[in-house]
């Protein structure tokens, strides 16, 4: 029975990645990636050599789950990756682990970047405890979501992912049910283009709706309110 191994790849910038991560993703015989495409990037900069790649999303990881379980058993050693960052987070890695898990397949780990963390490191705001929210829902479940939050005067960070296209309607959501809360909004981090903003609500309204178009994935960091 063959070895998965879970293995943290940049966010961003090529660099951010473990020689540990590097040696495992060189001695894999299979890579089982969310798109071939960018995984390819990664292993042609570092030539790599040539592998075998799977290709397990958020489309294909219910259809595709046994077919990957039975490839895992025939290889020696699977590295997971994801797009960027750790597999298993707002990632359908994690059915795949679970699964790993219930056949009695070795797993073990090449801990990497996350942009939750260094979100939460770039906003100064305190993360000692913080809620991680992945992709928020939309329209009438967001509101809930957001009215849910503030009731509860949740006094830990929150952090979320957020589509350039979506960040202003969410930004005017939160004003509506959180208030003018602080927050920190990171934009294509550790790329050429990054972006930070932190300020208020308001204030980031007026910066995103100054622009002509946003582009790239954001993270949101909202401080605490307590």
């Amino acid at each position: 029975m063959g070895k998965l191994y879970i293995v943290g790849t940049p966010i961003g910038n090529l660099e951010d990645i473990t020689y540990r991560a590097l040696k495992i993703l060189k001695t894999a015989d299979l890579v089982i990636a969310e798109d071939k495409r960018i995984t390819l990037k990664l292993i042609n900069h570092y030539n790599l050599g040539k592998k075998e790649l799977f290709t397990f999303n958020e489309i294909n990881s219910e259809r595709l789950l046994n077919e990957a379980i039975t490839l895992v058993k025939k290889h020696d050693l699977t590295a997971l990756v994801s797009d960027a960052g750790m597999p298993s987070v707002s990632d359908p890695g994690a059915n795949l682990i679970e699964e790993c898990w219930k056949e009695g397949i070795e797993i073990d780990i090449a801990p990497g970047p996350s942009a939750v963390t260094t979100a939460l490191a770039l906003s100064g705001f305190r993360a000692s405890k913080f809620l991680f929210l992945g992709f928020l829902p939309r329209d009438k479940k967001l509101r809930r979501l957001l009215r849910e939050l503030n009731e509860k005067e949740i006094e830990s960070t929150i952090v979320f992912f957020e589509s350039p296209n979506r960040i202003i309607k969410t930004l005017k959501e939160i004003k509506d049910h959180m208030g003018n809360v602080e927050l920190f909004v990171a934009r294509e981090m550790t790329k050429l283009h990054q972006e930070f903003f932190r300020g208020n609500v308001d204030q980031a309204i007026k910066f995103f709706e100054s622009k002509d178009r946003v582009k790239g994935e954001l993270t949101v960091v909202i401080s605490p309110t307590k």
